[in-house]
């Protein structure tokens, strides 16, 4: 075949994009496994973050997940189990579940007994923040009202601005804050430093600089956690036997 026609050099690109096409998928297969596992001990150490534990290396965050969550099971937005599967707990997307009508939502919950022996439920958040998704986890106390403590993280917002949600003087703010007022449900809500929310509800002081991903994080809290009320109305009943 002549090397210089035009169908030479056809044939030579289509194979070249064939044979790197099939490298790269053969790369990208070998790959899969480590960067799940990867994501996973990222999303445990983001949920051991929430509750004040924070391990050096990746055994120990295996390690202090296995020790600290007990137990996982998912919620419907009655407050009522209805899975108990662990492992299907723990790979629910809260960003897909909150595409769903509401009566649809899957919610995982993880049970988190600390050091104390108290006992303490996680739940995932999701949201937006200005540039993209931001997510979080929200622990509570065994009554369903206050808060134990909170991790929030982002993809894409704002270094030294909106970003700042992930840094702990914004996290530790929400520890102690309370779900529920005279046994209404009131979300925490993100307000303008200086200003207080008219509902009651109990408040933390916004990022500086970054109004939308402040309103951003508490429209999550208001969206999820409101799905979660059912089940935290469950903990406070039980709670006050």
């Amino acid at each position: 075949m002549n090397k210089q026609s035009n169908t030479y050099t056809i044939l030579y690109s289509a194979i070249m994009v064939i044979v790197v096409g099939a490298v790269l998928a053969l790369v990208s297969g070998a790959l899969k496994p480590k960067q799940d596992e990867n994501i996973r001990i990222e999303k445990m150490k983001q949920m051991l973050s929430a509750v004040h534990i924070s391990p050096e290396s990746d055994a120990m965050v295996i390690e202090a997940y296995n020790k600290y969550f007990t137990e996982a099971f998912s919620v419907n937005n009655a407050g009522e189990v209805v899975g108990d599967d662990a492992d299907a707990a723990f790979a629910i997307d809260m960003a897909k579940e909150l595409k769903k009508d509401a009566a649809e939502r899957v919610l995982p919950v993880f049970k988190f007994v600390g050091d104390d022996s108290q006992v303490r439920y996680l739940m995932p958040v999701s949201g937006a923040g200005l540039w993209g998704p931001i997510w979080g986890y929200v622990a509570v106390e065994s009554d369903g009202i206050a808060i134990y403590g909170a991790y929030f993280s982002h993809s894409g917002e704002t270094p030294g601005l909106g970003a700042e949600i992930e840094k702990s003087a914004f996290q530790e703010q929400f520890q102690g804050k309370q779900l529920y007022k005279e046994g209404e449900f009131l979300p925490v809500e993100v307000m303008k430093a200086g200003q207080k929310p008219t509902s009651g509800a109990d408040y933390v002081d916004a990022i500086s600089g970054g109004t939308i991903t402040s309103k951003g994080v508490q429209d999550m809290l208001r969206v999820c956690l409101t799905d979660y009320s059912a089940f935290l109305n469950t903990l406070s009943n039980e709670n006050s036997k």
